[in-house]
């Protein structure tokens, strides 16, 4: 038996959607996609749908009472709290998964040595260790999302994103640094209403860990 995840307290459930942060390349997705094609190898017959959103706030928004749908949220995300404390809310998964490789990545061959990055908040530290010897950061604009970095990038709004490989690769950008992962742990989250009615069925909270 696969021993990744355990006690999974959707299990009952066939037809769901995951909600999370998009546009697509993004970590969340990634983690998504991998807690889907897990849930739908264990359970056949299942069909999991991801729903992405521009923000974690606005794909909990989007899920609907009457549709069973879990919220996936990195644990590094600086405002996850408020999904902890919502009353209407339950957390029901917990998984470790590492993200796709992250970088700094531009659009060409820079210009300056001081250039602007584009980040999300969570992996902003990163760019210090990451930074090539001999750049500067000029400035830090915060994105939604690290594909919205990508994006901006794209755009030339800014000079380099901090992104994954996978938004990089969407947006045509090059790496300029060395890249790497980051382990993360990710939390989901389930209506109330589903919440309860599947704690009724199995009692047991899920503690889902990735086995390395």
């Amino acid at each position: 038996m696969d021993n990744r995840f355990l006690n999974l307290g959707i299990g009952d459930w066939r037809d769901f959607i995951v909600h999370t942060l998009g546009p697509n390349g993004t970590s969340s997705e990634a983690a998504a996609g991998f807690f889907a094609e897990w849930f739908e190898q264990r359970y056949p017959g299942s069909r999991v749908r991801l729903k992405l959103s521009d923000s974690y706030e606005k794909a909990r928004s989007s899920m609907e009472k009457d549709t069973p749908a879990v919220l996936i949220v990195a644990n590094a995300y600086p405002d996850i709290h408020n999904f902890y404390m919502e009353p209407q809310l339950s957390l029901v998964a917990t998984f470790v998964f590492d993200t796709p490789l992250y970088g700094l990545a531009s659009k060409g061959p820079l210009t300056t040595s001081k250039p602007t990055i584009a980040t999300h908040p969570a992996p902003r530290l990163l760019i210090e260790e990451l930074l090539p010897q001999g750049l500067e950061v000029d400035s830090v604009i915060l994105a939604l999302s690290t594909s919205a970095a990508a994006a901006a990038a794209a755009r030339s709004e800014v000079d380099v994103a901090l992104t994954t490989e996978v938004a990089a690769n969407i947006h045509g950008l090059h790496f300029i640094s060395n890249t790497r992962p980051i382990r993360m742990l990710w939390s989901v989250f389930a209506h109330t209403r589903w919440s309860t009615r599947l704690a009724e069925v199995n009692p047991y909270r899920l503690n889902v860990e990735l086995a390395l």
